[in-house]
């Protein structure tokens, strides 16, 4: 019960962290988790976990590292091999040997190879914490996508390296050339047997499909056990798990992408089951960090063994000279490409924000604390605890270096072009949804279907046009949606008023209260709607103890039908009237387009339309309607992971779904 209470709290949290980097937002999601959990770890009544470097290895890092493969585009990847292989394989064996021998020099206590081991376990920036830092900065898009390259790559090498160190320590022997050979050997036999595992847990599922099995829930599972089976069974062997997974999971895009048959409810399940997967585990990498920080420094920080000024100097020397090496190691790389005519001439500024990027995160920390408490001959392993705290004050200090650093030397998004920029994603988003709804067209829904294109087109078609460019994200937007909050602010005073004077049925009335809650929640992402909105239904469903009024019960379904016509007759109208009584000449185009769309629900109430009164049509149209919203914000979102929008850019889209969702909910 103990572990479950833990689990929840840290589930809690990392939504808390959420809310609380909408009010600060330029505090990063990630500082504020770790704040957190330091928080949680240090109160009376807070939470402790042990953290357990092997399974957080295969339980987080397994994972995240595969969906990293699997989401991360290929051939971009390959067009900039050389310079991540040059910094996931050459600047960690240079960070090893050149940072090892300066931490010996500067804290004689700690032996060469425990130095090394400790360099070791600093080399390898955090993928998760890289991905944390790339949402808040506009990075251009070959720094952006070199650093996912080297996060995915560096950690195997860095581990690898830190094991040799680590047993060297430990035994007191060490061989270069044994070394070399084993690195070799665990690199590409980890990097095979993880392409070769997922190539066959692929043809495994195509095999089961062939057998009738077309079970979404069956094969999500398969996809998400996948890493920690390739994990596991390449640690077992004595190959890099890490190497392996990340084969894996470029593997599986590789056999999606040339798969025969296209599974559209696989591919937007596997989407949202992995985004949730993604947003909770890398939350949880943070909270697990920020837990451990306190009994970390403790153990320094209450021995009067140990100046604190002088640790603290430590860690701030140690940072600078892994920047440093990271700064030569990447200026002479570019310098170099430059002179042999490989590439245009270096920009000292990319050079600074891809130095500043290498963040370190729980990948270090977890290494770290993988350090045995004793040698082979029985003795303490020498200052693990003081190694310890170095690891957790280098990551801190990185991550906040970064934090503050990163936004103020990075380029502003370009407004240049940024309407066209829109407009082209807006595009894909609509073309992939309408393919989705095209994907479900049966005999049965095919009306249905249809009307749903219809309505995506018309909408594709209103921002695709040349005059509503400029009105993208501007202050009409701002218009529009002001309007449309007032109009529905008119019918929901329209229906409490039916209400009062009896003239409407209380559970018809009260259905559409919830109706318009519902829109203006999708509509507005203030908190204060939401909380209104909950009062508010609160409030009637107090009221409805006292209320006598009920619908009865034996009321033909043709007169139910024509009540809920006149109802939203009588609430349209009220609507346009509140929108008249407010136009004036700079709301006039907004007020008259909200007018319109009020118009046309009018036109279709009055002329009887027959989709009004089929209800087997109106739930096969709202569940294709969420469909396709729900495949719009999936396509937002990998735009956005895979770099094809900004941060901005992506809000902006989210706020647009939410206004169409809230578009089609009204004219149903």
């Amino acid at each position: 019960m103990e572990l479950f209470i833990t689990i929840l709290i840290m589930l809690i949290i990392i939504g808390l962290s959420n809310v609380i980097n909408r009010f600060v937002p330029f505090i990063p999601v990630p500082l504020i988790q770790i704040a957190l959990g330091v928080v949680f770890e240090v109160v009376p009544f807070g939470i402790h976990l042990d953290l357990n470097p092997e399974l957080f290895f295969v339980l987080f890092i397994a994972p995240l590292l595969y969906n990293d493969g699997r989401k991360t585009p290929r051939d971009e990847l390959w067009s900039l091999r050389t310079p991540i292989l040059l910094l996931a394989l050459g600047l960690v064996f240079l960070t090893v040997l050149v940072a090892g021998y300066g931490i010996h020099m500067l804290i004689p206590s700690i032996p060469l190879p425990a130095a090394f081991a400790l360099a070791a376990i600093l080399s390898p920036t955090d993928a998760v914490a890289v991905g944390a830092m790339a949402e808040r900065v506009h990075l251009p898009k070959s720094i952006l996508r070199t650093l996912e390259g080297e996060a995915l790559m560096n950690d195997a090498s860095g581990l690898v390296a830190f094991k040799f160190a680590l047993a060297a320590t430990v035994t007191g022997v060490f061989s270069l050339a044994d070394a070399s050979i084993s690195f070799v050997i665990i690199a590409a036999g980890g990097l095979l047997l993880g392409a070769v595992m997922s190539f066959l847990i692929r043809k495994i599922g195509v095999l089961l499909r062939r057998l009738g099995m077309e079970d979404v829930t069956v094969h999500m599972l398969i996809q998400i056990i996948t890493p920690f089976i390739i994990y596991l069974v390449a640690e077992e062997l004595g190959l890099s798990g890490i190497l392996a997974v990340v084969a894996g999971g470029i593997i599986h895009a590789i056999d999606r992408d040339r798969a025969d048959t296209i599974q559209p409810k696989l591919q937007i399940v596997a989407e949202s089951t992995w985004s949730v997967i993604v947003y909770i585990l890398n939350g949880l990498v943070f909270v697990i960090l920020g837990l451990q920080l306190p009994n970390v420094i403790s153990k320094i920080w209450d021995n009067d063994a140990f100046n604190h000024v002088q640790i603290m100097t430590y860690i701030f020397i140690i940072t600078l000279m892994l920047f440093v090496l990271r700064f030569l190691w990447i200026y002479a790389f570019e310098t170099t490409a430059w002179k042999m005519n490989k590439q245009e001439k270096p920009l000292l500024k990319h050079i600074i924000l891809t130095t500043l990027s290498g963040v370190r995160g729980a990948v270090t920390l977890a290494g770290a604390f993988s350090i045995p408490f004793v040698l082979m001959d029985g003795s303490p392993f020498p200052e693990r605890d003081l190694i310890l705290f170095i690891s957790a004050g280098v990551i801190l200090l990185t991550l906040i270096t970064a934090s503050v650093t990163l936004p103020l030397i990075a380029d502003k998004e370009e407004k240049t072009g940024a309407d066209v920029a829109q407009i082209r994603a807006l595009t894909k988003i609509f073309n992939r949804s309408i393919q989705v709804v095209k994907d479900e067209m049966n005999d049965d829904n095919k009306a249905a279907v249809l009307s749903v294109i219809a309505d995506l087109n018309k909408y594709l078609n209103r921002y695709s046009a040349q005059d509503d460019k400029k009105k993208w994200g501007s202050h009409y937007q701002k218009q529009e949606m002001s309007i449309r909050m007032k109009a529905i602010h008119a019918e929901r005073k329209e229906i409490e008023h039916l209400l009062k004077t009896g003239e409407v049925n209380e559970e018809l009335g009260i259905f559409y209260l919830k109706v318009l809650d519902r829109r203006e929640i999708v509509m507005s992402s203030r908190m204060k709607s939401q909380i209104w909105s909950s009062l508010r239904s609160i409030g009637r469903t107090i009221g409805r103890v006292f209320m006598k009024k009920q619908l009865d019960p034996s009321n033909p379904m043709r007169e139910r039908v024509n009540a809920s016509r006149n109802l939203r007759i009588q609430t349209c109208e009220s609507a346009i009237t509140a929108i008249r009584n407010q136009m004036n000449d700079e709301n006039r185009a907004a007020s008259l387009t909200i007018i319109s769309h009020y118009e046309r629900i009018l036109f279709m109430l009055r002329a009887g339309a027959t989709e009004l009164d089929d209800n087997a049509f109106n739930e096969k149209k709202l569940e294709l309607q969420i469909k396709a919203i729900q495949e719009q914000r999936n396509a937002v979102q990998e735009l956005f992971e895979t770099g094809g929008i900004q941060r901005n850019t992506a809000a902006s889209l989210r706020h647009y779904i939410n206004s169409l969702e809230s578009n089609l909910l009204s004219e149903e």
